[in-house]
């Protein structure tokens, strides 16, 4: 019964407490006096700080993440590899830029200084598709402008030759020899 060691509170720290009061209203005073009334303006906020111009500050302006895309986008301008990611994506995609009939007969071999080679099946596709250079080069120009096309090649099948090497002598060619 020697309540003599629990400290016990003086006037000055908290409000003074109703005498007739209930129970329940002493304890909802005491809440209010140490965790403060939720309705009332909190004087102890927090300042803002101004931001400085040029500074790195958390979610500022440029500090929004970017899409995968957008980055490799802007890398591949940056290094210059436009041209040459355009020119690989046009070779991929041969099949929808000539058509289906068209693509099933003739594959593009490359792209060099602007021009680009295709490969025919035969010397009929080879001239229809000479024939059809503009509507390609149209097609090719409007998708692929970063490509740097400037025109394109189509070749048929090659025929035989008998020139074994660069130094071959000029003359009258293959003869009449086997017999």
């Amino acid at each position: 019964m020697g309540d003599d060691n629990v400290p016990r509170e003086t006037p000055d720290q908290t409000e003074p407490l109703e005498l007739n009061a209930s129970e329940a209203s002493q304890v909802y005073l005491r809440f209010k006096s140490v965790f403060g009334d939720p309705n009332a303006r909190r004087t102890r906020a927090r300042k803002r700080i101004a931001p400085v111009a040029g500074s790195s500050v958390p979610f500022g302006i440029g500090r929004d993440p970017h899409g995968l895309g957008d980055t490799i986008s802007s890398l591949t301008m940056q290094l210059g590899w436009n041209s040459t990611l355009a020119q690989s994506d046009l070779l991929a995609s041969w099949m929808l830029l000539a058509g289906e009939e068209t693509a099933n007969h003739s594959t593009p071999a490359g792209i060099d200084d602007g021009v680009l080679t295709v490969h025919c099946e035969s010397t009929a596709w080879a001239t229809q598709l000479r024939l059809m250079r503009n509507v390609i080069m149209e097609h090719i120009a409007n998708r692929y402008p970063d490509a740097g096309i400037q025109s394109i090649r189509f070749q048929g099948p090659g025929a035989p030759s008998w020139k074994k090497g660069p130094r071959s002598i000029p003359g009258r060619g293959p003869r009449d020899t086997y017999g």
